[in-house]
């Protein structure tokens, strides 16, 4: 007897399966990822706040442009500003990997900061709130953060 299985067939058996994602998905990239992925309603603009930041600090802390970033990571730069700038923004799951890859620090673990699985630690969730609520910045501007503000506000002020 020849069994054949048909795309609708596993469609079928998706669907009875909670509508689970169909392809290579999250296991394939990682054999011991262990989280659920999250779907985007459920991502927390708390962990979206802490992974930007995080992010940012790193960058900085290693001494490195978004530019050097992204080129020693193999990063898209556009992606890096939106996580640097939009607590909103849902970074790619290559993008989480590269730079927990980069910075050497546990994907799955990074992938619960960037809010794209399921946390299975609420310690993470909790340190994370912590962290971005302790890690914004009362400190001066320093004197080229100034210039380019002041050179910026000049070009706002100019009428067309």
């Amino acid at each position: 007897m020849k069994v054949e299985i048909t795309k609708e067939w596993c469609l079928k058996m998706a669907q009875i399966e909670a509508n689970a994602e169909i392809g290579a998905g999250l296991h394939s990239i990682d054999p011991i990822f262990d989280g659920d992925v999250m779907s985007g309603d459920n991502a927390s603009h708390d962990t979206g706040i802490a992974f930007g930041r995080f992010v940012r600090l790193m960058r900085r802390n290693n001494g490195l442009t978004l530019e050097k970033l992204a080129e020693d990571a193999d990063l898209d730069i556009s992606e890096l500003i939106e996580i640097e700038d939009d607590s909103h923004h849902r970074p790619e799951l290559r993008t989480v990997y590269q730079l927990a890859n980069f910075f050497k620090i546990p994907r799955n673990n990074l992938l619960q900061v960037a809010g794209l699985v399921t946390s299975k630690n609420d310690n993470i969730a909790s340190e994370a709130v912590r962290f971005a609520a302790r890690s914004e910045s009362v400190a001066a501007l320093t004197q080229q953060e100034r210039l380019a503000l002041e050179e910026f506000v000049s070009v706002l002020n100019k009428e067309n």
